[in-house]
């Protein structure tokens, strides 16, 4: 079958057995043209990217007659190079790991896996996370406090309680208790079993804030004369910065 762009408009549905493609294959990744053989394409048969190109055709093709894959074409090159020489990326690690999750390499999947950045990223910080209760509902919560208050205002705050313990998490509530505040507007994180500690957790807020496209910075709050407790044991300021 020829990928010639003659008969082939753009989006059209390619028609036709693949067994009948020819073995070298041109290809528009989001915008990003590689050629390749098809041999490569299906080096692992279990995966998502050969079952594109195996039996009956599962793509469409753009007007040049490429076929057309709906993913960021930055990255397939890894993916390509991986595929033809066995060649495990070093960049873009965390990008190149999604894309290979989409097309479903598993030999890919498992040696970035075992790479530091996404070993850290699934095995030590992520599973981290999973023990702090609610962390991803507080994030979403910091968010919108962070913008209700941000009418007419170049930084909006948002007041933070993170306790670790249980014994500090009733000593918050206390502290609580004495601050002249609206209570509804401090998002409590914690407490929580692992051996992080309420440093490594802020950084975690901020890392997952700003990966969010937001400008944070926190620092500890300082409650006013005749507090109970020292404020900074508990409570922080993160502050959203808009322009």
């Amino acid at each position: 079958m020829s990928i010639s762009s003659e008969h082939k408009p753009l989006g059209k549905q390619v028609t036709g057995s693949l067994h009948t493609l020819s073995p070298i294959v041109e290809l528009n990744v989001g915008g990003e043209m590689y050629t390749t053989t098809l041999s490569t394409l299906k080096k692992h048969p279990g995966s998502k990217l050969a079952e594109m190109f195996t039996g009956q055709p599962k793509l469409r093709t753009d007007s040049e007659g490429r076929f057309f894959i709906d993913r960021p074409g930055t990255y397939f090159k890894y993916i390509l190079e991986y595929l033809r020489s066995n060649q495990v990326p070093t960049q873009c690690i965390q990008d190149v790991y999604k894309e290979a999750l989409f097309y479903d390499i598993e030999p890919l999947i498992k040696q970035l896996e075992d790479s530091p950045q996404i070993f850290g990223e699934l095995v030590a910080r992520k599973q981290f996370l999973a023990r702090v209760p609610n962390y991803s509902e507080n994030i979403e919560l910091m968010i919108r406090i962070a913008r209700a208050e941000a009418v007419a205002s170049r930084q909006s705050s948002v007041i933070v309680c993170v306790v670790r313990t249980e014994e500090d998490a009733a000593r918050c509530q206390d502290a609580l208790n004495s601050l002249d505040m609206d209570k509804k507007s401090v998002v409590k994180f914690g407490p929580w079993k692992a051996v992080p500690s309420i440093s490594d957790l802020l950084d975690c807020i901020q890392m997952d804030v700003e990966a969010k496209g937001y400008k944070i910075s926190f620092q500890p709050h300082v409650a006013e004369k005749g507090f109970r407790f020292k404020s900074h044991d508990f409570f922080y300021k993160f502050l959203f910065t808009w322009w």
